[in-house]
């Protein structure tokens, strides 16, 4: 029986091609390949070894060819470049012996390195969690069928390499490849291509997604996209795997269960549909979908510039030391460890003696009645409305007249009545740092966990890029 060897032979060099294809090459008696890839193999195989060579896009004629001498009776070796099962070789080998129906023809197959390792071993680690790998030519795939494959990987948050990136006939697939990316990962997210991996021509390049440029790749170039955790550092492009838990930071001392929060939150943030909004926004909208499992989250919290570390430093540097909220609820639900830990009360006075006596000889709510006797002493405190949305407009009178100075504000009423306009009436407070859910949604729930993202701010640094938990 007759023998057809597929043979993946590497991205190019010598040295990366494995001892069972240099053994193979070294025994076989016919070679079938790309004329632009026996060059690379020249040095391993006999003088008189026969050569059967063709250009490009003639793949079924140079397989038809090695069936042809197969089948009269000779062993022969069919090279590919790179991994001859990726992209390569061995697919056409396997369904055309099918088709011919040759019972009598043995196929072996010897993987070799693909161009896609060869690259990411150049760049450092880009591969290191799971990842996938897409081939940008429609010569024999639809261009719907590769879209909808670019925008699952970039969905899924897969490290994603890409093959065929651009040809001269190809140029605008690689510019709307990076566009449904960017729908789905940061800017700053790294990118490493290699052109001519293996070969005499290498060259090494890591940039980010936004400042990827498509002129600058080719044909023979292999893009590697890293996914939400990748970063750069010291030169080398990695995708951590997580074996470096933060052991020495506050996440670890707080136990399993801030480890836990930690990790849910991680999840969270792969499903965001803008993962690079920063840390700031992100953390405390973290927070909220974690409280409600709502991802609309994503599009009502709003939060000013630094605003939680902003009030975060008030609350522990600069001599604010309480909180205050409109209803009961909300207080039971900050964290008591974090009060405790950072010497800080919280304080609602809804329940107070006066307040109802003050809210009927007024003609206002018992929240209005409780805000204003809450800023009388405590005008700086952080202010959380979860609840009334006339106790936010009591407090946006306040500020107005200059009697309230609050360290911030958390507006989260939830209802149907003056609540959206409640939380305009706020906006316009530049001065003071705030968390707002816009629209509707609300509660004390809500009010209690952006609190608690203020409260444990330093925490935040655990999403930073690079830290895996």
């Amino acid at each position: 029986m007759s023998k057809i060897t597929v043979i993946g032979i590497g991205p190019g060099a010598p040295g990366d091609m494995t001892m069972r294809a240099v053994e193979a090459l070294r025994s076989c008696g016919v070679v079938v390949g790309y004329k632009y890839y026996i060059p690379f193999i020249s040095q391993f195989i006999k003088p008189d070894t026969e050569i059967v060579s063709n250009g490009m896009k003639q793949e079924r004629t140079r397989v038809e060819k090695a069936f042809e001498i197969a089948e009269s009776g000779r062993d022969v070796c069919v090279i590919s470049s790179g991994d001859a099962g990726i992209y390569g070789m061995a697919p056409l080998v396997l369904e055309m012996k099918r088709d011919r129906g040759c019972s009598d023809v043995e196929v072996e197959i010897i993987p070799g390195v693909s161009a896609f390792q060869k690259a990411s071993s150049l760049l450092g680690a880009p591969t290191g969690h799971d990842f996938c790998v897409i081939s940008l030519s429609d010569l024999m795939t639809p261009w719907d069928v590769i879209e909808r494959r670019i925008r699952a990987a970039a969905e899924a948050d897969f490290v994603t390499a890409v093959y065929n990136p651009k040809s001269t006939g190809r140029y605008w697939e690689l510019p709307r490849l990076i566009e449904i990316f960017l729908e789905h990962r940061a800017p700053s997210t790294p990118v490493g291509y290699v052109r001519q991996a293996g070969r005499d021509e290498e060259c090494v390049t890591i940039t980010t997604l936004g400042h990827l440029d498509p002129e600058a790749i080719d044909m023979f170039t292999v893009l590697l996209i890293g996914n939400s955790r990748s970063y750069e550092s010291d030169g080398w492009f990695i995708t951590p795997r997580g074996y470096y838990p933060p052991e020495d930071e506050s996440v670890a001392e707080a136990g399993p269960g801030q480890s836990i929060m930690i990790n849910s939150f991680r999840t969270i943030e792969r499903e965001l549909r803008h993962p690079e909004i920063p840390l700031y926004l992100k953390w405390p909208m973290l927070h909220a979908i974690h409280t409600t499992a709502d991802f609309d989250m994503e599009n009502v919290v709003k939060v000013d510039e630094d605003a939680p570390e902003r009030i975060y430093r008030a609350l522990t540097q600069g001599g604010v030391r309480t909180i205050i909220t409109d209803v009961t609820m909300a207080a039971s639900g900050i964290r008591k460890g974090a009060l405790a830990r950072l010497g800080i009360e919280v304080k609602c006075y809804l329940n107070e003696p006066g307040v109802a006596e003050t809210a009927k000889e007024k003609g206002i709510t018992r929240s209005q009645a409780a805000i204003r006797m809450a800023f009388e002493q405590h005008p700086d405190a952080l202010f959380a409305i979860g609840n009334a949305p006339t106790a936010l407009m009591e407090l946006c009178s306040l500020i107005r007249r200059g009697q309230a100075r609050p360290c911030g504000i958390i507006a989260a009423p939830v209802g149907f009545v003056h609540v959206c306009e409640s939380k305009h009436m706020v906006k316009p407070f530049t001065e003071i740092p705030k968390i707002i859910v816009e629209g509707r949604k609300g509660g004390s729930n809500l009010a209690a966990t952006l609190v608690n993202s203020i409260l444990c701010w330093p925490d935040a640094m655990q999403l930073m890029p690079g830290r895996d938990v």
